[in-house]
């Protein structure tokens, strides 16, 4: 028996080398110069940990030089751009005019940055161990599923699994349920919808009209839930499938009473690693109603800033933040009941659709002159019937249905009990057998989903996942 641990060791170590290597393929893909520069931001935060564990009296130091090398570089690919057209507009020079080349987004970099730097703060504060072994904290980078957009995976989530991971058939099973329906949600809803989307923001927004715009506004609402969501269920079905478990990023924001409530339940990794590391260091709310409101603005500022380089991301985290202080004030002054839970709902899903419109838009200006569309009733140069398709209907029926109304009237004590009730009559062999039709019609919808996708991407044009450019 003593050499079965040492063979078990020697095949997840093999096992580890190889996922290393495909997922370092997978990223040089798109360019060996940006696999350097992932590269370099592994091998800086893995020094950091190092110096921080060998010479106590300099980990303060190697934090702050970590944070520093890896939010500049993070900062010059990200905003280096806008910085340079800010000067040449305030200076009133062509664009181009100060002579420096476009710096091009490496795919992923706010994600795998963000990931690196949760580790090496962790290690400062004690709250996970130092990895020693270099190979093995790149594969925590770098390991493709969710590499290029999340979500974000602490180390401390999957230390653990990297070296004592169990593969079941069970798991791989769940893994490939969980990928066909991401890529269903991406395929299926989201680009059917963004073609929408993208048709109706080429056209000149200062003509367009209430429906138009409005046929805009939802198609996007659902199109980046399902774009996202779709990509987040693909990678967690993908780590199912090689025994790594990863916690959900999605919990149907739609289905949220508050704005507050909808930053718990969407992209929830990002809105962990804000809380974890900005939000809580700063005082949370342990520091008094004000200081509170300060740390919640500050938070979502960053969290606009954190999502791209141009003033509509900043305009859209400023919105959340004023949202999210006036939901702290004022929520508690409204008493609670059902009404409160139903007009919270109808706030919400209107004050993100409405911030989406931001998130969606070239240019603050543009986005003004969008808003202004659902008030500019009258002769248009637009009509929604143009952009309405039997295959846009459907997509717009399934989106809004799926994002949580469908799930919450399954879930429901009454619906429960239809299923429920009958079962309770049944003898076991009956039961086993309703469980095995369900299981055949769980299947059939899986392989229904997984050919309809690949018709769709086989017969469609590219259209890539909208947090690829984070």
């Amino acid at each position: 028996m003593g050499g079965i641990p040492g063979k078990m060791e020697q095949r997840r170590t093999a096992q580890n080398r190889f996922l290393l290597l495909a997922s370092l393929v997978f990223y040089g893909w798109g360019g060996i110069y940006y696999l350097l520069l992932m590269l370099a931001v592994i091998l800086i935060n893995y020094v950091a940990g190092l110096s921080m564990e060998r010479e106590e009296s300099r980990k303060r130091l190697s934090l702050i030089l970590a944070i520093v090398l890896n939010l500049g570089l993070l900062g010059y690919f990200k905003y280096f751009n806008l910085l340079i057209s800010t000067i040449e507009t305030v200076g009133g020079m062509k664009q181009g005019g100060l002579g420096f080349k476009e710096v091009i987004l490496p795919i992923g970099i706010s994600f795998y940055i963000f990931q690196a730097m949760s580790y090496t703060i962790d290690v400062y504060r004690g709250k996970t161990k130092v990895q020693r072994n270099l190979l093995d904290f790149a594969l925590y980078v770098s390991l493709f599923p969710q590499l290029v957009a999340g979500p974000i995976v602490q180390y401390k989530d999957v230390e653990e699994q990297i070296y004592h991971r169990v593969e079941s058939t069970e798991l791989f099973s769940s893994g490939i349920k969980r990928f066909c329906y991401g890529l269903g949600k991406k395929v299926l809803i989201a680009n059917t919808l963004g073609e929408v989307v993208d048709e109706i923001w080429k056209l000149e927004v200062a003509k367009i009209g209430p429906g138009v715009a409005l046929l805009a506004a939802v198609a996007y609402t659902l199109q980046i839930y399902y774009d996202f969501s779709g990509y987040s269920d693909m990678a967690i079905g993908i780590g199912r499938m090689l025994g790594f478990q990863f916690k959900e990023n999605f919990r149907y924001p739609y289905q949220s009473s508050s704005v507050s409530e909808f930053w718990r339940r969407w992209h929830i990794s990002l809105s962990s690693w804000f809380k974890e590391y900005v939000y809580i260091p700063l005082g949370g709310s342990r520091v008094g109603q004000w200081k509170t409101c300060r740390n919640l603005f500050i938070v979502f500022l960053l969290t606009g800033i954190w999502h791209g380089a141009n003033y509509t991301f900043f305009a859209w985290g400023l919105y959340y933040g004023v949202l999210v202080v006036l939901e702290r004030v004022l929520s508690p002054r409204i008493p609670a009941g059902k009404g409160k839970f139903v007009l919270g709902r109808i706030y919400t899903i209107l004050a993100v659709s409405f911030g989406w419109i931001f998130f969606r838009a070239p240019s603050i200006s543009e986005a003004c002159s969008f808003v202004g569309g659902f008030a500019r009733f009258g002769a248009t140069d637009y009509t929604v019937l143009t952009y309405l398709s039997m295959k846009v209907l459907l997509a717009l029926l399934f989106g809004i249905l799926l994002c949580g109304p469908l799930q919450s009237l399954l879930g429901d004590t009454s619906f429960g009990k239809v299923c429920r009730e009958p079962q309770n009559e049944m003898t076991k062999a009956d039961k086993q057998e309703f469980r095995l039709v369900v299981r055949i019609a769980d299947d059939f919808v899986q392989m229904a989903l997984l050919i309809a996708s690949i018709i769709m991407v086989m017969s469609g044009t590219y259209n890539p996942f909208i947090y690829f450019q984070f």
